[in-house]
C-alpha cells in the first residue's frame, strides 16, 4: 500500500490533509468587498440576466408558434368556406397579433447579439414563416421571398418622453425602430414546413371538387424540391433533414395528380378524398417498412 493512501485503501484529497476549522476560518476571513469577490458578483448578476433573458424569448417562442399553428389551421378553411376573403382577413389579424409578440422579441434583443439566443427563438420564427408563407401562396400562388418577410418584421413606435419646463416645439416624441431579420436557415426550414401544409391544401381541395390545384401545387413542390436539391448536404444538418420530409409530400400530391388523371373519370368526386388518403396511408405504410 502507497503513502498516499489510507488504511481503507482509499486514495487521499489534498485537502483532507488540513483541518476542517482552519478551512471554515478562511471562509469567514474571505473579504467580500475585494476585487475578486467583485468581479465574481458582477459575473454572476450577467448570467442570471441573460438566463432570465433568454427564458422570456422561449415563452415568446412558444406563443409565437401557437398563434402561428391556429392561423394555419384557419387558412385550410379557405377552401371549404362560402366567403374566402372573410379568412383571409381573419388570418390578417391573427398574424398582426404574432408580429407584435416577435416586436417583443425584437426588443429583449436591443444590444444584444441574436445568434446567442438564437435556439430560443428558431422555432417559433420558423412556425411564423410557415403560416404567413402559407396565406402568401393562397393570395399568389407563388412563395414569399425572405426579403418580403423581413419588411414586414419592421417595427417602429413613438416614445414619449415628459419633461418638465419643456416647451411644445421641443422634442416630445422620439421615434424609436425595432426590427427583426429572419436567418436563412429559419426561412428555408419553414417553407420545407409549408410543403406539408401544401399537401393536406392538395387534398382537402380534392374532396372539395377542385381538379385543377393538384395540378398546379405538384408543379410548385417540384419547384421547391429542386431548388432543395441544389443545397443537398452542403447546408445545415436541419436543411438536409427536412428535404426527407419535403419528398414525402411531393411523392402524396403526384399521386394524387396521378390518380385524377388516369382515374379520375371512373372515380365519382365525393370519393376523390377518400381514395388519396388510403392512397396516402399505403405510401407511409412503404417507407416506414423501407
Amino acid at each position: 500500500m502507497s503513502g498516499k493512501e489510507g488504511s481503507g485503501g482509499f486514495r487521499k484529497r489534498k485537502h483532507d490533509n488540513f483541518p476542517h476549522g482552519q478551512r471554515r476560518e478562511e471562509k469567514e476571513n474571505v473579504n467580500p468587498s475585494s476585487p475578486l469577490m467583485t468581479s465574481f458578483k458582477s459575473f454572476q448578476l450577467e448570467l442570471d440576466t441573460r438566463h432570465d433573458k433568454y427564458e422570456r424569448l422561449v415563452k415568446l417562442s412558444r406563443d409565437i408558434t401557437i398563434e402561428s399553428k391556429r392561423t394555419i389551421f384557419l387558412l385550410h378553411r379557405y377552401i371549404s368556406a362560402p366567403n374566402g376573403e372573410e379568412v383571409l382577413n381573419e388570418s390578417e389579424i391573427k398574424l398582426d397579433a404574432v408580429r407584435r409578440k416577435i416586436k417583443q422579441v425584437a426588443q429583449e434583443l436591443i444590444g444584444e447579439d441574436m445568434y446567442q439566443f438564437h435556439r430560443a427563438i428558431s422555432p417559433g420564427l420558423q412556425e411564423y414563416i410557415e403560416a404567413v408563407s402559407f396565406q402568401y401562396f393562397i393570395k399568389t400562388r407563388s412563395l414569399i421571398s425572405v426579403e418580403e418577410i423581413n419588411k414586414q418584421l419592421i417595427f417602429t413606435a413613438e416614445d414619449r418622453e415628459e419633461t418638465t419646463n419643456v416647451t411644445s416645439s421641443s422634442q416630445d416624441k422620439q421615434p424609436h425602430t425595432w426590427s427583426l431579420k429572419v436567418t436563412p436557415v429559419d426561412y428555408l426550414l419553414g417553407v420545407a414546413d409549408l410543403t406539408g401544409e401544401l399537401m393536406r391544401l392538395c387534398i382537402s381541395s380534392v374532396g372539395n371538387g377542385d381538379i385543377d390545384t393538384p395540378f398546379e401545387l405538384s408543379q410548385f413542390l417540384r419547384q421547391i424540391y429542386d431548388g432543395f436539391t441544389f443545397i443537398g448536404n452542403t447546408g445545415p444538418y436541419e436543411v438536409s433533414k427536412k428535404l426527407y420530409t419535403l419528398k414525402q409530400s411531393l411523392a402524396k400530391v403526384e399521386n394524387a395528380c396521378y390518380t385524377l388523371k388516369v382515374r379520375g373519370s371512373e372515380i365519382p368526386k365525393h370519393m376523390l378524398a377518400d381514395v388519396f388518403s388510403t392512397k396516402t396511408e399505403l405510401i407511409d405504410q412503404e417507407e416506414g417498412l423501407s
